[in-house]
C-alpha cells in the first residue's frame, strides 16, 4: 500500500474525529438554562417555561430556584403544577407601588422555587409559568436561576450578557421584550409559513396521485400486451402444428 492510499483511507477517520469534536465543544454551549419561547409582547401576557437540562453524568437535578428581576415586578406570576414536583412562591414588598388594571399592587413574586423532584442525567425538564403584565419600559426581563444537584453542587444561572454578543459562561435566563407590532409580524411571518408548507403538501398530494394514475394506466397496458403476446404464441404455434 503506498502513502497515497493511506492518506486516503485516512481521511474518513479524520473527518469522523474533527466531526465529534465540533460536538462534543458546541454540546455544552446549548444546554444551560433558559426561558422557552424566548420572545414575548411588551405591556401583555405570557406563559413561559423554564427549560432545565442536566448537565451531569452522576449526580441527578434536585431542585431549581428562580428569582425574578426586582426592577421590573410584575403583579401576576402563576406557576402551573409540575408532576412530581413541589413548588413554593414568594411574595416580597415592593419598594415602588405599580399599577395594574386600576388597582394599586403593593406585593409582587420575586422567587419560585421547585423541589422534591428529579431530573435524571441525559434528560430535561420544563417549568412553565404565566406571567404578567409584561414591562414596556424594557426590551429585556431578566431572570436569576439556581440548579441545585443531588450531590449539592450548585450552578448559578445568573451572569449578564456580553457588550460583544460572547455567551457568558453561566448566562441568566432571559426573556426577550418586542412591541405589539412586532409580535404580530412574527405571527403572520409563521401563517405564511404555514400557507407556504400547507401549499407544497397540497402540491405533493397531486403530484403523487398523478404518479399512481400513470402507474395503474401503464400496469393495465402491460397487462393487454402480455395477453396478446400470449394469444399470439397460440395461434402461431396452432399454425405450425396444422
Amino acid at each position: 500500500m503506498n502513502v497515497k492510499t493511506a492518506r486516503l483511507r485516512r481521511l474518513p477517520v479524520v473527518a469522523g474525529l474533527t466531526a465529534g469534536g465540533v460536538l462534543l465543544l458546541a454540546g455544552p454551549a446549548f444546554a444551560h438554562v433558559s426561558v422557552q419561547p424566548g420572545t414575548a409582547e411588551k405591556g401583555g401576557y405570557s406563559t413561559i417555561a423554564l427549560k432545565v437540562p442536566n448537565e451531569k453524568d452522576n449526580a441527578s437535578t434536585v431542585k431549581l430556584e428562580l428569582t425574578l428581576d426586582p426592577k421590573h415586578p410584575l403583579a401576576s406570576v402563576m406557576p402551573q403544577p409540575v408532576p412530581g414536583w413541589d413548588i413554593k412562591v414568594e411574595k416580597s414588598r415592593l419598594d415602588k407601588p405599580v399599577q395594574m388594571h386600576g388597582e394599586t399592587i403593593n406585593e409582587a413574586v420575586t422567587k419560585v422555587t421547585w423541589s422534591g423532584g428529579k431530573i435524571d442525567p441525559g434528560q430535561f425538564q420544563q417549568f412553565p409559568l404565566s406571567v404578567g403584565q409584561l414591562p414596556t419600559d424594557t426590551d429585556a426581563l431578566v431572570f436569576k436561576a439556581l440548579q441545585t444537584y443531588s450531590d449539592d453542587e450548585v450552578v448559578r444561572w445568573i451572569d449578564p450578557s456580553k457588550p460583544n454578543g460572547e455567551e457568558a459562561e453561566h448566562p441568566a435566563p432571559t426573556l426577550k421584550l418586542v412591541d405589539k407590532a412586532a409580535a404580530a409580524g412574527g405571527a403572520k411571518k409563521d401563517e405564511k409559513k404555514d400557507d407556504k408548507s400547507g401549499t407544497t403538501e397540497a402540491a405533493a398530494d397531486k403530484n403523487d396521485s398523478s404518479s399512481d394514475t400513470t402507474a395503474r394506466a401503464l400496469g393495465i397496458a402491460g397487462i393487454v400486451v402480455g395477453a396478446a403476446g400470449v394469444a399470439f404464441g397460440v395461434l402461431a404455434g396452432r399454425r405450425r402444428s396444422a
